[in-house]
C-alpha cells in the first residue's frame, strides 16, 4: 500500500478536474490529481467531443486560463503539424473546420496541450498526477471527508491519499454516493422545482439523458473498411423511438427544437467543402485542405450524432453490473450505427452504404476506433446550498426579464442552450430551449452538509434541466477553476469552504482573487449583445 498526504486531492481528470488542479497549484497548493484513464481532458479528449462553445469564445468573455488552453492547442498545430502557410497564418485557426465551433481539433492534440499546461507544476513538485487509478472509497469523519482510497489499475496496489479538501471532478459525480454526500440523480419533479420543463409526476432517478459512445472516422471512397456485423445489429437497426419519424438508424431525425422531421444526412456535398451543415462537417476535427498535400488523405470527423443517442438503459444510479451492461450495449449501439452507414444507409446516388468509412482510433488513443470513454451528459448532482433553476436562465421561464439572474456570489460565466437528449425512459424527446448567457453561483458548488468536498464537473447544484446548459466544455472548465481557487482560498484562510460564501469579507476577497486570475464573473459585453444573438445561437446538438 502507498500512502500520500496532500493539501487537495482532485478526483477526475476531465476539463473541470484539470482546471481545478491547475488553479490550486498556481495558488501554491500541493495537489494530487487522480484519473482512471491514461488521458486527461474528459469530454474533449477521452470522450472525443470537440469544444462546444458560445459565439463569443474568441472574445474577452472567457477566463484567461481557458483562453490559454485554446492558444496552446493552436500553437501545437502551428509548431508540430504540416499546416499550409495559409492555415498557419490564420489568427482563428480551426484545424478541423467543424461548424460546431471555431476550434475543432483532434483529441490527441488536446491531450498534449493539457499536459503542457500542467507540466511546470509537475516539474516543480506541486502537482502529482496518478493516471490509471480508480477511487474505491472515500473515508469520512462526520461532516468531513478525510481523503480517498484508490486502486492502481496497472500494479493492483492500493493507494491511500489524505487531504484537507477533496474535489470531485468525476464525469458522473461518483464520489458523492461513496462519501455519503446528499445528492440527486435523474429528473426532478416539476412540483419540487417549479421548472416549466421538469417532468410531471414524481421525481425519477432513472430518467436520465441518453449517453453517446463517440468514434472518429475518415472516408476513403473506393476502399472497403466495413467492420464485422455487430451481434445485435438487426435489433438496433429496427429500433424506433415512439416520437421519432422513423427508425433511429436513418437520415431523418426528430428536430432537436421543434420535434418535426428533419433530414440529417452524412453528406450534403463534397466533403472537401469547408462549411456544410451535414453530419460530416458538424464535428470535423481535421480538414485535409488545412494541411500540406498528402499529409491527410481524408478529413477526419467525430461521430456524435442524434442517431447514436443510447437511451435503452441508464448507466448512473444503478448497480455496477447494470452500469457495465448499459455501457457495453452503448458501445455496440454505436458500432451498429457505423455498420449501418457502411452497408445499408441510402446514398444520394441511389446506392446503399459508404464502405469507405474507416475508424480512426489513432486520434482517440484506442485500437478499436471508439473513444476511451462514453460521453456522459449527466450524473449525480450535489444537494447544494443554492440550486440553479430554469427560472434563473431560461428565456421563456423569465417573462419580463431580458437577461439571466445575476448572482452576488458569481464565480464564472457560461452560455449555452438548455440541451437535453432523449430520456432513458424512452418516453421523452429532446428539450432544447433558449437561455440567456448566465453566471455560475458559488452556492451551487457548496454541499448542504459536507464541509470539505467541492464539486467541479457536471455534479454542481443544477437541476437535470439546467445541467443541460452547464455541462459543456467552457462552463465545466470555469466550474473547475472556481473549485480549485475555492479550495486554495479556504485553506489559506483556514475556514470551511461554505464560510467563503457566508462571510461577506471572505466572499469579497475570494472574488477579488478570481478577478486577479483573469476569471470573468459577469458578462461585460452583455449590453452590446442583441436579443437575437443572446438567445438565438443554436449549435449542433451534443
Amino acid at each position: 500500500m502507498t500512502e500520500l498526504a496532500t493539501d487537495i486531492v482532485v478526483v477526475g481528470g476531465g476539463l473541470g478536474g484539470v482546471c481545478a488542479a491547475l488553479t490550486a497549484a498556481r495558488l501554491g497548493r500541493r495537489v494530487v490529481l487522480v484519473e482512471e484513464l491514461d488521458w486527461l481532458g474528459g469530454q474533449l479528449t477521452a470522450q472525443g467531443v470537440p469544444l462546444d462553445e458560445h459565439p463569443w469564445a474568441e472574445s474577452v468573455v472567457t477566463s484567461q486560463s481557458y483562453a490559454e488552453l485554446r492558444r496552446q492547442i493552436r500553437e501545437i498545430y502551428r509548431a508540430h503539424t504540416p499546416l499550409t502557410a495559409e492555415a498557419r497564418a490564420r489568427l482563428i485557426l480551426n484545424p478541423g473546420g467543424g461548424n460546431v465551433g471555431t476550434l475543432c481539433c483532434e483529441p490527441i492534440v488536446a491531450v498534449r496541450a493539457i499536459d503542457a499546461l500542467l507540466a511546470p507544476f509537475v516539474g516543480a513538485g506541486r502537482l502529482t498526477i496518478l493516471r490509471r487509478h480508480r477511487v474505491t472509497a472515500v473515508p469520512t469523519d462526520g461532516d468531513r471527508v478525510r481523503g480517498v482510497e484508490a486502486l492502481d489499475l496497472e500494479s493492483g496496489r492500493a493507494v491511500v491519499i489524505s487531504a484537507a479538501i477533496v474535489i470531485d471532478a468525476t464525469e458522473t459525480g461518483e464520489l458523492l454516493p461513496l462519501a455519503g454526500v446528499e445528492h440527486v440523480v435523474g429528473a426532478e419533479a416539476q412540483a419540487d422545482t417549479g421548472e416549466p420543463n421538469a417532468i410531471q409526476g414524481p421525481a425519477d432517478p432513472l430518467d436520465q439523458q441518453a449517453l453517446t459512445w463517440c468514434f472518429a472516422l475518415d472516408y476513403r471512397p473506393g476502399e472497403d473498411h466495413r467492420i464485422d456485423k455487430p451481434a445485435d445489429y438487426t435489433r438496433f437497426r429496427d429500433l424506433a423511438l415512439p416520437f421519432w419519424p422513423g427508425p433511429q438508424f436513418g437520415w431523418t431525425v426528430s428536430d432537436h427544437v421543434t420535434h418535426r422531421p428533419l433530414d440529417r444526412k452524412l453528406f450534403t456535398g463534397d466533403t472537401d467543402e469547408e462549411y456544410l451543415f451535414d453530419l460530416w462537417h458538424a464535428r470535423r476535427i481535421a480538414w485535409r485542405r488545412n494541411f500540406l498535400p498528402g499529409a491527410y488523405a481524408s478529413d477526419i470527423t467525430i461521430a456524435n450524432w442524434p442517431q447514436m443517442d443510447y437511451w435503452l438503459k441508464p448507466a448512473v444510479g444503478v448497480s455496477a453490473d447494470e452500469s457495465a451492461a448499459a455501457l457495453a450495449e452503448a458501445r455496440q449501439f454505436s458500432l451498429a450505427f457505423l455498420y449501418w452507414m457502411q452497408t445499408d444507409a441510402p446514398r444520394a446516388d441511389g446506392g446503399a452504404g459508404y464502405a469507405g468509412l474507416r475508424l480512426r482510433g489513432d486520434v482517440l488513443g484506442t485500437t478499436d476506433g471508439l473513444a476511451k470513454q462514453a460521453y456522459y451528459r449527466e450524473g449525480y448532482r450535489i444537494r447544494a446550498q443554492f440550486t440553479v433553476l430554469e427560472q434563473h436562465i431560461g428565456v421563456a421561464a423569465r417573462p419580463g426579464h431580458d437577461r439571466a439572474e445575476s448572482f452576488a456570489d458569481s464565480v464564472g460565466v457560461g452560455a449555452y442552450r438548455i440541451d437535453l437528449h432523449p430520456s432513458t425512459t424512452g418516453t421523452r424527446d429532446t428539450v432544447d430551449i433558449d437561455t440567456y448567457p448566465f453566471e455560475i453561483p458559488l452556492g451551487a458548488l457548496l454541499p448542504v452538509r459536507v464541509q470539505n468536498l467541492i464539486p467541479a464537473c457536471k455534479n454542481i447544484g443544477t437541476t437535470r434541466i439546467t445541467n443541460g446548459a452547464y455541462r459543456v466544455h467552457p462552463v465545466e472548465w470555469s466550474i473547475g477553476e472556481a473549485a480549485g481557487a475555492l479550495a486554495a482560498f479556504a485553506l489559506q484562510r483556514a475556514v470551511p469552504a461554505a464560510a467563503v460564501r457566508a462571510v461577506p469579507g471572505h466572499l469579497a476577497d475570494f472574488q477579488a482573487l478570481l478577478d486577479g486570475l483573469g476569471v470573468v464573473r459577469h458578462w461585460p459585453l452583455y449590453g452590446a449583445l442583441t436579443p437575437r444573438s443572446r438567445r438565438g445561437y443554436r449549435p449542433p446538438a451534443t
